[in-house]
Formats: structure tokens, C-alpha cells, sequence
């Protein structure tokens, strides 16, 4: 065996993952160029706050809805004709955007392109889930998520350096007709790439009602679902108002391309955490690393509402970027707790209840925000701690040596 396989063994790189990063890539490049400086497009096309807050707001809620129907497309086609549905759907948002600028186009655009991830992850966990073994499940999730932060790295760079040569409305359509095209040449590398799968292969049909699922999710994942609720709050009603804190709101703020270098600076950093600690959950025990990622995400708004200039910022995005420390791992042990059968669906079920409650938290922030902005940080640093210690207390942990829970056996409690 030589050294590039046995790399691409240890990474988990057969030939549908290698497809699925590059898809990846191309549309997270496009995507992220433009959707992280839609709050200051909004605000030039003349919406405002609440204009923002709706935005945050539409993210969560409709990744929530599309959950589990793309859960239930991927159980029902097969990963890679799922995948081929979704990018059409994001082209089709980002053309309603280049070629309407005005704020409820941009809203209306969001219907299909900001829920591509959401709409696409149970889809592209289940390939992991379906390609790569139990022992190397975290790592082929660290892979995901690793490649999936070169985008958000790269991509608000290139977005904030449009923005800064060509202003905001011309910069922010100029990028999104360059996700236009990235997404087309993403459509056609997948469906060369990725390994067709034949529908209904699967020993237990998909099933559409959402209430069936819920009624197979064990206890355990119930309780990871209760704590990544409170968590989320914690990173959503910040979330769309850190850039205007960055850039509006603090003593010395940065321009449009300093804060996509910070932007950088969280995803570098965690770049850097991903391979290492998969290789180390993947033999060890999961529930520390997974408490370790919560307490992050826990501190980065209470660290925020204390930086007021470039350099702090900075700082401040190392400890976002380390937020992912456990997020594979995260992911991994709600694969370990799904049905072996009912894995895309369980995925997008259980973001489905997540990402629906969570919305309320986005919209909610643009009202603590019109309070004040340290309300709003010291709100989400509040929901952070609840959701860090319930699963401190009541999450289940799993090891490499442990099987697949049942329901009995995932309600005990370490």
C-alpha cells in the first residue's frame, strides 16, 4: 500500500466523499462570498433590523422544514440524486438574487439558498454513514466539516475585498453570480463522482411521517437534542448582528474585508482542531468532546461584548473557530444513536425539531438587539450555560466499544 492510500484510508477519502467534498467546496465557495455580508445588503437595499432578524430567522426556520424532507429524499432516491435536486434549488435562489435587487427578493431568494446545507447534510451524513465504517465515522465527519470550513474561510475574503472594489449591492449580486457558476460545475463533479445508490435498497422503507421517526428516537438523543436546543440559542441570537457589531457598533470598527479575515481566522482555527480530535473520538469516549465544544460556544458572545477594536476581535474568532472542536463528534454519536436504517431520516428529523425551535431565537435577537446589543450577548451567553450543563448532567456518552444503544440501555445516564 502506498503512502496516498494509506492517507486517503486514514482520512476516509473513497471515491463519494472525494465527490461530496468537492461539491461541497464549489457551492459552499459561492455561497459564503455573498451570505455573510447579507446583513449589510439588506440594510443598502433599505431593510433594517427587523429585515436582518427575519433573514437570521428564515435561515433556521426553513433548514428546519427542509430537514426532513431532504432526510426523507435521500432514504427515498439515494444520496446522489437527492444532492442533484438540492443544488438546483440553491441556483434557483441565487438567480432570483442577481437578477432582483431588492430586500424581498433577497428574502424570497433565501427560500431556496440559504437551507442548500441544512437540506443536504442527512443526505450527505447518510453517505458517510453508508460508506465508511463505525471506527471511522468521526473522522469521515471531521473530513465534512473540515473541507466545509475552507469555503467559509476563503469565501467572505473574496466577498468583503467585492464589497470593498465594488460596494455593496454591486459586490454582494457579483458574488452571487459567481456561486451561480460554481454551483453548475459542483452539479456536474458530483454526478461523476458520487456512486449511484440504488433506491430502496435499504431493509426498511422511508418513511414520510415525521411523528413515526420521532417515536424510534431513543431517550439519549432526546437529551442531546434538549441541550444543542439551548446551545443554539446561544449561537443564534447573536449571529446575524456580529457582523454589524464588528463593523457599525464597537469603538474601532473593522472594514468589510477585516472581517472577513476574521471570518478566516474562526475557520483556520478550526481547521486546525478537526482531524486531530477525530482521530482521538474515534478511540476514546465522546460526551467530553462534545461538552468541550459547548462550553466554546458558550463563551464566544460573553468574550464579543468585550472587543471593541481589530486585535481583540481577533482573539475572540479563535475561541468562535473553536467552537467546532466536538461539532464531528456531535454529529457522530446522533449517527450512533440513530437507527442503523433510518439514519437520513432521524438526521433530518432531529434537526428539524432543533432548527425549528431555534429560529424563534434568531428572531428573537433582533429585538434584544434593538434594546441593546449587550443585551442581546449576554442573553445567548445565559442560554449557552443552561444548554453546557444539561448535558453535562444528562447526556450519554458512547465509546468505540460500545454497540448500538437501545432505547433501554440509551436512557442511563453515565
Amino acid at each position: 500500500m502506498t503512502r496516498l492510500q494509506r492517507i486517503s484510508n486514514f482520512l476516509g477519502l473513497k471515491r463519494s466523499i472525494v465527490g461530496m467534498l468537492g461539491m461541497i467546496i464549489l457551492v459552499g465557495m459561492g455561497e459564503r462570498m455573498a451570505e455573510r455580508f447579507l446583513p449589510l445588503y439588506l440594510y443598502a437595499l433599505g431593510g433594517g433590523a427587523i429585515a436582518v432578524g427575519l433573514l437570521n430567522g428564515l435561515d433556521n426556520l426553513l433548514s428546519a422544514l427542509y430537514a426532513f424532507p431532504g432526510g426523507y429524499l435521500a432514504d427515498r432516491i439515494g444520496t446522489k440524486r437527492s444532492l442533484l435536486v438540492f443544488n438546483a434549488m440553491a441556483m434557483t435562489g441565487f438567480l432570483i438574487v442577481i437578477l432582483v435587487p431588492t430586500w424581498p427578493a433577497v428574502i424570497a431568494g433565501s427560500f431556496f439558498f440559504l437551507s442548500w446545507t441544512a437540506i443536504s447534510l442527512p443526505a450527505t451524513m447518510k453517505l458517510i454513514a453508508k460508506v465508511l465504517p463505525t471506527h471511522k465515522r468521526t473522522m469521515g465527519v471531521s473530513m465534512h466539516s473540515f473541507v466545509r470550513r475552507i469555503p467559509m474561510a476563503l469565501g467572505p475574503i473574496v466577498g468583503g475585498a467585492f464589497i470593498d472594489g465594488w460596494g455593496v449591492e454591486t459586490g454582494v449580486r457579483l458574488a452571487f453570480v459567481a456561486a451561480l457558476a460554481m454551483a453548475a460545475v459542483a452539479t456536474v463533479l458530483q454526478q461523476m463522482l458520487i456512486e449511484d445508490e440504488r433506491p430502496g435498497a435499504a431493509t426498511t422503507a422511508p418513511v414520510r411521517n415525521p411523528f413515526v421517526v420521532f417515536r424510534e428516537m431513543t431517550p439519549a438523543l432526546r437529551n442531546l437534542l434538549v441541550a444543542d436546543i439551548l446551545v443554539r440559542f446561544c449561537e443564534q441570537i447573536p449571529y446575524a448582528f456580529v457582523v454589524l457589531w464588528a463593523v457599525r457598533e464597537i469603538a474601532s470598527p473593522v472594514s468589510a474585508g477585516q472581517f472577513g479575515v476574521l471570518t478566516a481566522i474562526e475557520m483556520a482555527t478550526a481547521m486546525l482542531v478537526y482531524i486531530p480530535v477525530a482521530y482521538l473520538a474515534d478511540r476514546s469516549r465522546k460526551k467530553p468532546f462534545v461538552v468541550i465544544t459547548f462550553c466554546f460556544f458558550t463563551a464566544f458572545p460573553l468574550a464579543l461584548r468585550f472587543c471593541h477594536s481589530f486585535w481583540p476581535l481577533a482573539a475572540a474568532f479563535v475561541l468562535r473557530g473553536l467552537k467546532e472542536f466536538g461539532e464531528p463528534t456531535r454529529k457522530a454519536l446522533i449517527m450512533d444513536l440513530a437507527p442503523e436504517d433510518r439514519k437520513a431520516a432521524m438526521f433530518g428529523l432531529y434537526y428539524l425539531i432543533r432548527d425549528v425551535v431555534v429560529s424563534f431565537a434568531a428572531f428573537g435577537g433582533a429585538f434584544l438587539w434593538r434594546i441593546h446589543p449587550h443585551v442581546n450577548l449576554y442573553a445567548a451567553f445565559g442560554f449557552g450555560v443552561l444548554g453546557t450543563l444539561w448535558f453535562a448532567l444528562r447526556g450519554r456518552d458512547l465509546g468505540p466499544g460500545d454497540g448500538e444503544p437501545t432505547p433501554e440501555t440509551a436512557a442511563e445516564t453515565p
